[in-house]
């Protein structure tokens, strides 16, 4: 399986779980790691699996590096599996929590991609997010500001997830 990993990453927190969930999916096959300001996201589909990282910016706004990229444009995904996961600060920003990850879902959704590793919103403390599908988040939801020490766990299980649906 070919899996590909994209990503954003402005103070190294979206960098560092982009490195995390490699190393955790070795296991499951060949994972290139690469950053999105250096990608054409036309690229995306040559890939099994694609993991798209970001974090959310001001109040719910896309990184930097996906300016331009976030709505995939003329990149078609019809049937390939999409997983997200994105950083935010929950508590400074608890209206806007992690709201560039549905940005990412609604975009890859629109290019025909099967969306996969939801995630539950049980454990955090927001009030609004637009990553929300019922009671799950669209992707995985890091929050290293305020909650660092479950990061690595977090990551853990969810990569183990995306094995067990991919």
């Amino acid at each position: 399986m070919k899996i590909g990993i994209f990503y954003g990453s402005t103070t190294g927190n979206t960098a560092n779980a982009a490195n995390a969930i490699k190393n955790e999916l070795k296991s499951a096959g060949e994972v290139n790691l690469q950053s999105i300001s250096e990608t054409d996201v036309s690229t995306l589909a040559d890939y099994d699996l694609i993991i798209l990282g970001t974090s959310t910016w001001g109040l719910g706004e896309i990184q930097d590096d996906w300016a331009g990229k976030e709505s995939l444009d003329g990149t078609d995904l019809t049937g390939k599996k999409v997983a997200i996961f994105g950083t935010g600060d929950q508590y400074s920003y608890g209206e806007t929590f992690v709201d560039a990850i549905g940005i990412l879902a609604r975009s890859a959704q629109q290019a025909g991609a099967i969306l996969v590793g939801k995630w539950p919103s049980e454990g955090y403390d927001f009030s609004e997010s637009t990553a929300l599908d019922g009671s799950h988040f669209v992707g995985l939801a890091l929050d290293d500001d305020n909650q660092a020490s479950m990061t690595a766990e977090r990551i853990k299980k969810w990569s183990e997830q995306l094995k067990g649906e991919i």
